[in-house]
């Protein structure tokens, strides 16, 4: 997510409000986060009002009032307390707001499962998620076509993961098939996978062996990695068996190819 100054401003400014009304007794931050998401498909719809929540021109109260009008008697408390703190604060622009707001949804969802004590299940969930569909074209494709209908969308996603998944991991996938903008639903997913090892103070590194990895090996390259990159690591593993033999590593932009194939086709482009 790309933002302006004036727009990181007031995203840090919501994330503070976010914290604060998560931290009083009695919100469910679960509830929180899907009602801010629901939001956000409204504000995707109406672009009038989109533009005019995001309208710098007009006193931060009356956008403040304008929300509070439309949503006051339709979303919780805690919600319309954060959305009184996103509406009350400058944006660079319209489209700014709305991926605004979507961050603090996911950040809500995540914090509800931190709070229950499943984000680590959650982040391995999408991940597992995101390596079902980019191994599928055909379920990519049916999940990122934009022409699409909404509601047909969320019976696919429905019908393949519900009661296997975390209610929150449902929620987070729904929204990234549903507002991909343009970009592969396993794309999105694999954000989310970071978003959620990042509230875990680590970065992912995602592997491809050629055959399985024991809760040994995976623990050893887990350690090696961390001396490697000074940070920990949360490891995502997938078996690719015609890797041939040996990993392939990958932490943000930087591969680490460690596998026969890829040796092979090393080999191949220098006698080329």
């Amino acid at each position: 997510m790309t933002l302006h100054a004036a727009s990181r401003e007031a995203l840090d400014l919501a994330e503070t409000r976010l914290g604060e009304v998560l931290g009083e007794a009695g919100t469910d931050p679960s509830a929180v986060g899907e009602e801010l998401l629901a939001v956000v498909a409204l504000l995707d719809r109406e672009l009038g009002l989109r533009r005019a929540v995001a309208d710098g021109s007009a006193a931060p109260e009356a956008r403040r009032e304008l929300v509070r009008g439309l949503l006051g008697n339709k979303i919780s408390a805690p919600t319309l307390a954060v959305l009184d703190a996103v509406a009350g604060n400058r944006w660079s622009s319209p489209r700014e707001l709305t991926e605004g707001l979507e961050s603090l949804g996911r950040s809500a969802l995540l914090t509800s499962a931190e709070k229950a004590g499943n984000l680590d299940s959650v982040e391995d969930q999408l991940f597992r998620i995101s390596r079902i569909v980019a191994g599928q074209p055909e379920l990519e494709r049916a999940l990122s076509e934009q022409a699409a209908p909404a509601e047909a969308k969320r019976t696919l996603v429905r019908t393949l993961f519900a009661d296997k998944v975390d209610p929150v991991v449902q929620l987070l996938t729904e929204q990234v098939v549903l507002r991909n903008r343009g970009r592969s639903v396993s794309f999105g997913l694999d954000e989310l996978v970071a978003l959620a090892a990042e509230r875990r103070e680590r970065s992912v590194a995602y592997v491809t062996s050629a055959s399985e990895l024991s809760e040994e090996q995976q623990s050893q390259l887990a350690e090696k990695l961390q001396r490697i990159y000074s940070r920990p690591i949360a490891l995502h593993v997938e078996v690719d068996a015609s890797l041939i033999g040996g990993l392939k590593v990958k932490v943000g932009d930087e591969v680490i190819d460690g596998t026969a194939a890829g040796r092979l086709d090393a080999l191949r482009r220098q006698l080329a």
